[in-house]
């Protein structure tokens, strides 16, 4: 397998797998290609031109030639100089790695993170808030997460795999849009009547059980276990957390329970003020859940060997 066909396989999973549905990826890119069309010589010789194919700025190949043969992969959750080191180790070890593999973004990816966020506005709309409302509180939550992106040295982990000239791909939005496409489906077909239930629930799901052996597993964080679940918005993919401002829309349009991988305090009060249930569903159990399900489509009928760090483990559904 050609690292160009894993990389196009992914993002083309991870767009099947996109919350807004896969028309709202593609209507991106046919908007991005506008804008592209629209720009000056100067401009286009600095855009990123893959973006006209590929709708999630947090996922690309940080390093490589595209032709590269993919047998052996290193696949981790946070990738950073420890970890290409550890590949390289592996090569002298006689394990070679082919590709590594990183959930979170690094590079380019990680600096523009801040631009996938565009698609929780949409996101949202389907749930019920309004899409003016909706738009209006990620543009200023956009804005925080770029200036907070500003000043991180995010070339680190990319330079050290240059440096050792091995490939490197980050997989960020398409792995969320599985782990988000699959929990919501889930809970929209078995509808748990109590917060107790979605924990129960979770719990029968592999990666949220090995969570629970790391004392990582699902938490009521606001709400208790006798609670009505009521509608249930599974809310894990987006580049990071949206607006602390969306509580009050989300709970006016009728969402009663939010299923997320992590809420920061400053978050987690407005949801309480709102009466809005949370459960925190653990942040790297939904980061693996999303991967091994990415890994299971992006690796069919492929002979891949997949070698576990960084938080991640490979439970295989096929």
């Amino acid at each position: 397998m050609k690292l160009s066909e894993f990389y196009k396989r992914a993002i083309s999973v991870g767009m099947e797998n996109d919350p807004r549905g896969k028309d709202g990826a593609i209507n991106q890119l046919q908007r991005k290609k506008k804008d592209y069309e629209n720009l000056k010589p100067n401009e286009k010789e600095i855009f990123d031109m893959e973006s006209l194919e590929n709708p999630y700025s947090d996922s690309r190949i940080l390093h490589g030639t595209v032709d590269e043969d993919i047998k052996t992969i290193l696949v981790g959750i946070d990738i950073e100089v420890g970890e290409v080191l550890l590949a390289e180790t592996l090569r002298n070890k006689k394990l070679h790695v082919d590709l590594i593999v990183a959930h979170h973004p690094e590079g380019a990816a990680y600096a523009n993170l801040y631009s996938v966020m565009y698609m929780q506005a949409d996101i949202l709309n389907r749930f019920g808030v309004p899409i003016n409302i909706a738009e209006d509180l990620m543009e200023g939550r956009m804005k925080e997460v770029e200036r907070k992106l500003m000043p991180v040295n995010h070339t680190r982990a990319v330079d050290a795999a240059k440096l050792l000239n091995i490939p490197f791909v980050c997989l960020h939005t398409p792995a969320d849009n599985m782990v988000a496409s699959h929990l919501q489906s889930q809970f929209d077909d078995k509808k748990p009547y109590t917060v107790d239930d979605i924990i129960e629930l979770l719990r029968e799901i592999p990666e949220y059980k090995e969570a629970e052996k790391n004392n990582a597993g699902p938490k009521i964080l606001l709400g208790t276990k006798n609670r009505r679940a009521g509608r249930i918005f599974v809310d894990m993919t987006g580049g990071t957390e949206g607006s602390k401002n969306i509580f009050q829309s989300l709970s006016l349009s009728g969402i009663n329970t939010i299923i997320a991988m992590h809420l920061s305090e400053e978050h987690r009060k407005e949801a309480e003020k709102n009466h809005v249930n949370v459960v925190i569903a653990g942040h790297i159990a939904s980061d693996n859940l999303g991967l091994n399900l990415l890994l299971d489509r992006v690796a069919a009928d492929e002979r891949l060997e997949i070698l576990e760090c960084s938080g991640f483990r490979r439970i295989a559904r096929v």
